[in-house]
């Protein structure tokens, strides 16, 4: 039988859909696509999803009315998990699909059959600044690429108190401690004690002080376990990919700094920060975005109450966009009559990720400083 090749696309492109726990697929698909910030796993019902036969029809229906070339695109997204740069699928935004006893926008449920099949409503999502419908208010086309998009982290309120992390965002960054005394070894409860490797090649202060007139917003280091690995990466740039191995990949590519760590932990966690985290500086503050198949976890003193005395260590999946920093909210932590402050003008505007493995009072690492691959970004405040 004659087979065109949209009727080809079409059925690899369902063969590529999100995986459902519990369907028997989960494990022969991507993983990474449950979940969310609470920690929680996604668990969907084939009554909000839709027998699988409906959803099957439904959405080879949908596909068949799309352009060759637009399905080629989203073939390409899908099946490269977001690492490959895909173009904008701009379809109608306000047509609706019923699946079951629900209706669907056509972004929305595309979404679900590609992504997150868990997702209920377009507010849990949060567009990648990356896509041409980023800022753009109810337009007639929208962009349908799920790849294009990520999934809100809601922060937990109140957190438990197992996973607060004792507050110490008015020491100076770790980083920053080492370029103004390189000598110095620092330690503190935030660290537990880090090292420094002298890099090769530019100092950190001919690295900050060599951009021109191009003024960067913040700078990132790459620490493994207690030993940072190369020399701060500027960032000038408002968005920011920060990986192991990406497909035409552009940014801060971890593989390519020279290590000597041999720890069997530290190069199995290595391995597995695949496509990474994207940085994004926006209108409200600064964005992560977890690319990779495993969970981040971040510190940062903007993400939680600023009455606190103490810190969250959260958790994001795979999938999943967090608004790290808050620069309105990072300056009203401000204490000008503080002399340590006044000193250090770049303290309390710090975030710390690690890839792969969390740290503090519910996990076995007390300090970052103990995780395999982490990362310090300082925000540049003036």
């Amino acid at each position: 039988m004659f087979r065109t090749k949209r009727s080809g696309l079409v059925r690899r492109l369902w063969r590529s859909r999100a995986p459902v726990e519990g369907d028997g697929e989960a494990d022969t698909r991507t993983h990474g696509t449950g979940g969310c910030c609470m920690g929680k796993s996604a668990k969907v019902s084939k009554s909000n999803r839709g027998t699988e036969a409906e959803l099957k029809a439904l959405t080879h229906s949908i596909l068949k009315k799309i352009k060759e070339k637009q399905l080629e695109a989203l073939l390409q997204a899908v099946e490269s998990k977001g690492g490959a740069r895909s173009p904008c699928l701009l379809l109608p935004s306000k047509v609706d699909s019923k699946l079951g006893q629900h209706t669907y926008s056509l972004p929305l449920l595309l979404y679900k059959v590609f992504r997150w099949p868990d997702l209920r409503h377009s507010s849990e999502l949060k567009r990648l600044s990356c896509c041409e419908s980023y800022g753009k208010i109810n337009p007639e086309l929208v962009c349908c690429n799920p790849h294009h998009m990520s999934r809100l982290c809601e922060l937990e309120s109140p957190p438990p108190p197992y996973s607060r992390y004792p507050m110490d965002f008015l020491k100076p960054p770790v980083s920053l401690r080492l370029l103004n005394s390189p000598d110095s070894v620092p330690s503190s409860t935030e660290t537990g004690g880090t090292n420094f490797l002298a890099p090769g090649g530019l100092s950190d202060s001919q690295a900050l002080q060599g951009q021109g007139d191009r003024a960067h917003w913040c700078v990132v280091a790459y620490w493994e376990e207690k030993t940072r690995v190369g020399r701060l990466y500027s960032v000038q740039e408002p968005s920011l990919d920060i990986f192991y191995d990406l497909p035409q990949g552009n940014g801060f590519c971890l593989g390519q700094l020279n290590s000597d760590n041999k720890s069997q932990l530290v190069q199995k966690v290595r391995s597995k920060i695949g496509y990474g985290i994207q940085l994004t500086k926006e209108m409200d503050g600064v964005w992560v975005y977890n690319r990779s198949c495993y969970p981040i976890f971040i510190k940062s003193a903007t993400l939680d109450n600023p009455d606190s005395r103490t810190l969250l260590v959260h958790k994001v999946f795979p999938g999943f966009s967090i608004k790290a920093f808050d620069y309105e909210k990072a300056y009203s932590l401000q204490r000008p009559n503080d002399h340590e402050f006044t000193q250090q003008p770049w303290t309390g505007f710090t975030v710390q990720i690690s890839f792969v493995k969390g740290w503090g009072q519910c996990y076995t690492r007390q300090f970052i400083s103990s995780c395999p691959c982490w990362l310090e970004v300082i925000f540049n405040n003036r």
